[in-house]
């Protein structure tokens, strides 16, 4: 049985660190780089860059920041925010990135994961899905949570996994930066619906957070923000508990 991954997300936005809650907000958390030394040394099983108003503002990616971790960092980073093409995927790759993370562009072309997962491999290809509860269903949403789609996001996932993605990382954009817990119910929707990890993202505000959405959400790893940045949690007492809790996590 493979461990439980705890992963730290660094959202970036004009090359810093920010925070927020509901995805509005934002407070500055540091320099990546820097931000993710610590991690790479603090027991975090893998980093996730989010540039989170790249897709938005129509930016190019912040290849120069993922060059610099990739040369610091030596755990898996998975890199997402303004990636649009094949070209995009293929210089974040080669940049030093392990995995790209896509939502907006393969919401607006669905094909673009199949072929990535084709060129590159399904391992290195995470489709990000942003799920907000409309009364009705989790909609998804796109341009870093800025543009609702009608999308149900059960539907996108299982359509995202046929068409080659290695894994999801779902954040539930009602929990995000809250600190209650993370959205239990989309995230054990969306886990036992797929054959691929999902990474629970959105809500994490104390240990049993994790442990919930673990042994309830089902969930195959659990990503968080602030929490970390802010020191608020170490990552080792963390697993510590969860192993106490009897979860496997990763020993990394």
């Amino acid at each position: 049985m493979l461990g439980k991954r705890i992963i730290p997300c660094l959202d970036i936005k004009d090359g810093r660190v920010v925070k927020g809650v509901n995805f509005v907000g934002l407070i500055d958390a540091g320099d990546p780089v820097e931000v993710a030394k610590i991690y790479n040394n603090s027991l975090a099983d893998e980093i996730v860059f989010l540039d989170i108003t790249a897709s938005s503002d129509n930016r190019e990616i912040l290849i120069d920041v993922i060059r610099r971790a990739a040369k610091e960092v030596f755990i898996p980073l998975t890199v997402g925010g303004g990636i649009r093409n094949i070209d995009n995927i293929r210089e974040v790759l080669n940049a030093g990135a392990d995995k790209i993370s896509i939502n907006s562009a393969a919401v607006n072309d669905p094909n673009l994961i199949k072929k990535s997962s084709l060129r590159f491999g399904s391992q290195c290809i995470v489709v990000a899905i942003d799920a907000k509860w409309n009364d009705n269903f989790y909609e998804v949403y796109i341009n870093g949570g800025r543009t609702p789609t009608g999308i149900n996001a059960l539907n996108w996932a299982k359509e995202a996994e046929k068409l080659g993605a290695g894994e999801i990382l779902l954040t539930s954009m009602d929990t995000d930066g809250t600190k209650n817990g993370y959205e239990i119910k989309l995230n054990k929707l969306i886990s036992s619906s797929v054959n691929i990890p999902v990474i629970a993202s959105g809500g994490a505000g104390k240990m049993e957070d994790f442990r919930d959405v673990f042994k309830d959400g089902l969930a195959d790893a659990a990503l968080a923000a602030s929490l970390f940045h802010f020191k608020e949690l170490e990552i080792k007492d963390l697993k510590d508990y969860l192993v106490s809790e009897g979860i496997t996590v990763r020993q990394s």
